[in-house]
């Protein structure tokens, strides 16, 4: 399942993801955009998962205290009261896109508050700005940004060795970064504000997966991999003197410094031809354990090895629990228990088939056993039991023969960690989810440990498509890997993907707009099928057939009546048909690779777009005639859709910045264009049901107007818009699609890369989340303003239980005396009347248990004064100010 997601858009590079105070606008853009009159409540459309996990990092200070980075969906921490996972990096904006990739993840063990993310998705032309580290103070909940002179590769080939990010645990204001691309190691001193390189550091790898590939994905150097500190070589207050780094070199992997990184030198005596993806220290026994594979993963790996080297005498011990010729896999995920020195565990992390397996020693690997083991070829005895009926897809609708089991144990198992603080908890990600459990020493005492998903809150999946029908379930999606999902309740994680077949990536997906029980989609698929029709509204499906030389989805159109279908597959010219797909003819008239729609009420009209031209079908899809309509854009970053229940109505949206960029509007069935002047950029465009009062549909587009970037809502056919999310919630690139709810005003569902489905729901349509209930107990609040300029101000909300109680839901109201207003406020909802302001739980933060605490933060405006509350409530109880 490989993750490699490569944008479509052309997007431009700007500096600055976190500004102080919000952009302003000219007096022309202010015309016809409005940026903050719309409060949205911002979800996810709940699938858990879909993506890989390549890192997993638990605090070593601080119970409960974990982090999980993703590819290419950001970063996540653990909340342990709800046992969920919170986004941190949904303010990374359009601009600076690739910085949703996270190559690494360090949380600071002296002060547990402190948290940094490495943060990149390629190396190579794909990603056209450089990696940044970011650093918080509050867990994630804001970030400053310290921009890096060399790219860093959060979907590379590698990206699951490491963590290449580590901070001193004597000294926390030191950190080390390993980068790709030859460029080193580099050193922070104070704590990820400024980097430099470590220039007498003598080796920046050589390792590439492929010399070849001349697109520079598998070409690059995979350079410096992990950095791991001998905390028993330091004292609190002074540098950690013995650092060891791994590097991307199978002769000369891992190097160390006695003097806290002044000098180094290769560690003697160590193995050679082999990548060391890990390496985990037990101070407590003064080994480094070291898992190697001879490829550096997440997908490759045929052989591996385990050793561990003795910290004091500089003995390497190979302690791998099969024999080399036994081996098919390399090792990669790797930890220690800190709670019983001399446990380790390991996996093998690209055994494919029948499964991965995990490896467990509590005699410092002296002796292993296995997650499972056959008894009888091809039966097998496992030591776990499998619980997925919180997220039931993991099966894949398979029914496999043994030895394979479904649900699989894992593949791409580069992450496990057993919690510090707990020998029963471990967790481990996988190309999917993140698995765990919560009774793993009965591994040791011959019982079944359980897995199952711990992974609620982490959305991961890829969006190409989506469509919301008129009746029947409100979301169909169409997905990178997993290839899409129905969802009949958006709160719920739907019980399986789309199947028969299934698609690894579904490209395209639409309905017949006046019979919407009729579906199709197109999608990718090693063998087989790459077409499938629903007559159910999408709860099942069969496989069509494919027109000669199809090789992958491309995009695909339903007529109004669901009698007929166009497709522009990728490998073969448009196509139609009659009925479903049993024979197909090439249409005429129109270039190959198009994209083509529908008509959403006359059942022969078909639309097409490629290279800037717009061509038109009234004949079913037999026949395109080139539109003679001109100024459109050149390049085929292009999205349109024709509006359900008008006639040859079409909105297309799309561009690049060096040409036409906008957003455009036919009613001739695109014989003429109209560009909207108010549009700056526009990428995507979709309808919704049309506010109160209103009889035209409400427009929404992931666009740049007046200046800034944004998701956009009109009520107006384009004359006016509104921005509807905030600078808190950007999800990084969204142009792949979006659209409204038919049935529900101002709800709208837009596409991330490796966000997953976010949908909103407007305050002015009463689409807020359900009354809060009353939490009981004492409770202490915590109000900084940690930045303050001419009109504006930045705060942070910390409310802390001190009660005995867990609260499940809370809702904290304060006034202010000097007419400060909020303009954006993230972790929560929020209401403002006059001087009085409420500010509620979101879905991830209402379980706060006794002794925890939930932060938010907010942007104001102020003038004169800018004096703190003197009170807070929860609900109607005061709490103690801090």
């Amino acid at each position: 399942m490989q993750r490699t997601r490569i944008l479509t858009a052309v997007l431009a590079l700007a500096a600055g993801l976190l500004a102080g105070a919000p952009p302003a606008l000219g007096a022309d853009a202010a015309k016809n955009v409005s940026i903050t009159a719309d409060t949205y409540t911002w979800k996810n459309a709940r699938i858990d998962g879909g993506g890989f996990v390549p890192g997993i990092v638990f605090n070593r200070k601080e119970r409960n205290l974990a982090y999980a980075r993703t590819d290419i969906g950001g970063a996540y921490r653990w909340q342990q009261s709800s046992k969920t996972w919170t986004p941190l990096l949904d303010s990374v904006g359009w601009d600076d896109w690739g910085h949703t990739g996270v190559v690494s993840l360090a949380s600071d063990s002296v002060d547990p508050d402190r948290v940094y993310a490495a943060v990149g998705t390629y190396t190579n032309s794909w990603d056209p700005g450089n990696g940044a580290v970011m650093r918080s103070t509050d867990r994630g909940a804001s970030w400053q940004k310290a921009d890096l002179p060399f790219k860093l590769g959060g979907n590379m080939p590698g990206r699951g060795m490491g963590e290449r990010l580590a901070v001193d645990p004597n000294r926390n204001s030191v950190l080390y970064l390993g980068a790709p691309s030859s460029k080193g190691l580099w050193r922070s001193t104070d704590s990820g504000a400024s980097w430099s390189q470590v220039a007498n550091f003598p080796n920046v790898g050589n390792y590439v997966q492929d010399p070849s590939d001349t697109s520079g994905y598998a070409s690059d150097n995979q350079g410096i991999v992990w950095v791991t500190f001998d905390e028993s070589t330091g004292t609190a207050g002074s540098a950690t003197r013995t650092i060891y780094v791994g590097v991307a070199d199978k002769d000369n992997a891992v190097y160390r410094s006695t003097d806290a990184g002044s000098t180094w030198s290769r560690v003697a005596g160590q193995p050679t031809g082999y990548l060391a993806h890990k390496g985990v220290l037990d101070a407590a026994n003064g080994y480094l354990y070291l898992a190697y594979s001879d490829k550096g993963g997440p997908y490759d790996g045929g052989k591996g090895r385990l050793w561990r080297y003795a910290t004091a005498t500089g003995t390497w011990t190979d302690i791998s629990p099969v024999a080399e010729a036994d081996t098919y896999y390399g090792f990669s995920g790797l930890t220690v228990d800190r709670q019983k020195p001399g446990t380790v565990m390991a996996t093998a992390y690209s055994s494919w088939w029948p499964d991965t397996q995990i490896f467990r020693s509590t005699d410092s690997g002296g002796t292993w056993t296995k997650a499972w083991d056959y008894t009888s070829y091809p039966d097998r005895a496992n030591r776990y039991t499998m619980d997925v009926s919180s997220s039931p897809w993991l099966t894949w609708g398979a029914h496999p023969s043994p030895p394979e089991q479904t649900p699989k144990l894992g593949w791409m198992t580069e992450a496990l960690e057993i919690d510090p603080f707990d020998s029963n908890r471990m967790m481990y990600g996988t190309g999917a989810t993140v698995y765990g459990t919560e009774d793993l020493t009965k591994w040791d005492g011959g019982g079944r440990f359980t897995v199952r998903p711990m992974v609620q809150g982490l959305e991961e999946t890829a969006v190409n498509d989506l469509a919301s029908p008129p009746s029947g379930a409100p979301l169909l999606s169409a997905l990178g890997d997993v290839g899409g999902f129905r969802h009949t309740d958006l709160a719920k994680v739907p019980s399986m993907m789309f199947t028969q077949p299934n698609f690894t990536t579904t490209t395209s997906l639409d309905f017949a707009e006046t019979s919407p029980n009729t579906f199709v989609r197109v999608g990718d698929l090693d063998s087989g099928p790459h077409i499938a029709f629903s007559t159910d509204n999408g709860a099942n499906w069969f496989a069509g057939t494919d027109p000669s030389g199809v090789s992958g989805g491309g995009t695909v159109a339903a007529a109004a009546d669901g009698g007929r279908f166009v497709w522009s597959p990728a490998g073969a010219g448009v196509q139609y048909t009659t009925g479903f797909g049993t024979s197909w003819q090439a249409s005429s008239g129109i270039p190959a690779g198009a994209v083509v729609e529908s008509d959403r009420i006359d059942p022969k009209v078909f639309y097409g777009f490629k290279s800037g031209k717009f061509y038109v079908s009234s004949d079913g899809g037999a026949t395109f005639t080139a539109s003679s309509a001109s100024g459109l854009p050149s390049g085929d970053s292009v999205r349109f859709k024709a509006l359900p229940g008008t006639k040859g109505e079409v909105w297309l949206a799309g561009g690049a910045t060096d040409g036409a960029y906008g957003l455009w509007h036919s009613t001739d069935a695109g014989a003429t264009f109209t560009k909207l002047s108010g549009v700056g950029q526009a990428d995507t465009i979709g309808f919704g049901k049309a506010a109160p009062g209103v009889s035209y549909q409400t427009l929404y587009t992931s666009a740049k107007i007046g200046g800034v970037r944004g998701i956009f809502r009109s009520t107006d056919k384009g004359a006016t818009w509104t921005r509807i999310n905030d600078d808190a919630h950007q999800w990084g690139w969204t142009g792949a699609a979006i659209t409204g709810d038919p049935r529900v005003y101002g709800r709208v569902y837009v596409s991330t890369n490796g966000r997953g489905v976010v949908y909103g729901d407007a305050s002015d349509a009463g689409g807020g989340t359900d009354p809060t209930p009353a939490p009981t107990g004492a409770c202490t609040v915590t109000y900084r303003i940690t930045n303050q300029w001419s009109g504006g101000f930045q705060a942070d909300v910390q409310l802390s239980n001190t009660g005995s109680s867990a609260w499940d839901g809370w809702s904290l109201g304060w006034s202010f005396a000097d007419g400060q207003r909020i303009t954006q406020l993230w972790n929560a909802e929020y209401t403002q009347s006059g001087s009085a302001v409420t500010a509620r739980n979101v879905s991830w933060n209402g379980g706060v248990a006794a002794g925890s605490s939930v932060s938010f933060g907010f942007t104001g405006s102020w003038s004169g004064t800018n004096a703190r509350p003197a009170s807070f409530k929860l609900g109607e109880q005061s709490c103690t100010v801090v």
